[in-house]
């Protein structure tokens, strides 16, 4: 006899229908009851549409980003306003490296002070100055003023906040209960750094010949001020300032994490320079800009995704940093510029997720209420960094080539490498 196969069929959802009650032996037949309407799904939040929703963080964080984009015009504008009116490139070079150094001795007691005493009252005189250095820096080119002036001026922009170390210091503020969001924050904000680097130069480099020498560091100057106004203007997200004393040394707490920022920063300066003679000497040095910015936009992207994983350790991130810088070197011995470019943009990959957690490590290492003064010695070792790297790339290219010192990016990114992994060793 064969089996008989049962199918059980679902019974579709009861829809109601009208309900029948007797009423004083009347039969009341009452209307069906209205289904609710279904509402449509709605997807959740990104991660960055989150962060903005919080009150007052697209105010400072439009005024954070007028400010920042001046830091990547400021040398490139000084350079073609001081050469193409002095005809001197080494002149103009050794006024913005004067500045540069000028930077890395008052940007840590600007930071210090912002720390004491809050960031609007610190951060727009200081800005003031900055500016006026710069208006004087036009007016002492202009004029014919002797050599002297242009260094004096170019110094006193050393006063200039770290407007980044500022937006980072707010964030951490208000997202001090929430790690997720506030490694978010972080790689936002390196992805913004790594945006006003790329987009400076080019801004500055056209303003200067399209408009007249002047103008580059003319807007420049504007951007910083409103910029700088707009962001201390939003007082509600400042940190506040405490009154209990300050113990422990931002110096001596992040002495272990400084050779990394450093040897970072060799890793940047070298390879733009060498980028640069590697294409002149294909004879593309107008190609210079558009190449360089495909590492900053690696970075960029990179950073934004960034923030929407999980943190990695930070041994694993300047692990693949290493890797990864050792791809232009390999292109370049082929002598293929597509293949550099394509080499700088996955190179780019690495670094803003490198930078982003070497800062976090900042933020738990720094002493309570000297953040802005711990970031800022972050930032400064890193431009110390770029000073050296650049210095001996340009040697190496005029000794071995254009080729050959793609070697000193890939090295310092293995420097700083085996640093991270003698600081994790100790701790």
């Amino acid at each position: 006899m064969p089996a008989t196969t049962t199918t059980t069929t679902a019974a579709p959802p009861a829809v109601p229908g009208p309900r029948m009650t007797v009423t004083g032996g009347t039969l009341v037949i009452a209307p069906a009851a209205a289904r609710p309407p279904t509402r449509p799904s709605r997807r959740a939040p990104g991660p960055y549409r989150r962060l903005f929703a919080l009150p007052g963080t697209r105010g400072f964080t439009a005024g954070n980003l007028l400010a920042r984009l001046p830091m990547g015009m400021f040398g490139v504008s000084a350079v073609m306003m001081i050469a193409g009116q002095r005809g001197s490139y080494a002149l103009a070079g050794a006024v913005t490296a004067t500045g540069l150094a000028a930077t890395a001795l008052v940007a840590p007691w600007t930071a210090r002070l912002v720390d004491r005493h809050g960031q609007a009252r610190i951060a727009v005189p200081a800005t003031l100055i900055a500016v006026l250095g710069s208006l004087s820096l036009i007016a002492c080119v202009r004029t014919q003023a002797p050599a002297w002036t242009l260094f004096a001026s170019y110094a006193a922009t050393a006063t200039t906040p770290n407007i980044g170390g500022m937006s980072r210091a707010r964030w951490t503020h208000l997202l001090r209960d929430t790690p997720a969001s506030h490694h978010t924050a972080m790689s936002f904000e390196q992805a913004a750094d790594e945006l006003c680097f790329m987009l400076g130069p080019v801004v500055a480099a056209f303003l200067c010949t399209a408009v007249f020498p002047e103008a580059g560091t003319l807007v420049g100057a504007a951007l910083l001020l409103t910029g700088m106004l707009v962001f201390t203007s939003c007082r509600s997200t400042e940190p506040p300032v405490t009154k209990a004393p300050r113990r422990g040394s931002p110096l001596r707490a992040l002495s272990p994490l400084l050779p990394l920022f450093v040897a970072t920063g060799v890793v940047f300066g070298s390879m733009e320079v060498t980028s640069i003679a590697y294409l002149d000497a294909h004879g593309l040095g107008a190609a210079s800009g558009p190449v360089l910015a495909l590492q900053a936009a690696g970075s960029c992207l990179a950073g934004l995704l960034y923030g929407t994983l999980r943190p990695r350790s930070l041994t694993a991130c300047v692990a693949a940093l290493a890797a990864l810088m050792a791809l232009p070197w390999a292109a370049a011995a082929t002598g293929s510029v597509p293949a550099l470019a394509c080499a700088l943009l996955l190179a780019g990959m690495a670094t803003a997720p490198t930078m982003v957690t070497a800062m976090s490590r900042v933020h738990a290492l720094t002493p309570p209420g000297r953040l802005n003064e711990g970031m800022t010695l972050a930032v400064t070792a890193i431009f110390a960094g770029i000073s050296l790297g650049a210095a001996t790339a340009g040697t190496l290219v005029d000794h071995l080539g254009p080729t050959t010192p793609y070697a000193l990016p890939a090295t310092a990114a293995l420097t700083a490498l085996a640093t991270v992994r003698a600081v994790t060793r100790t701790s």
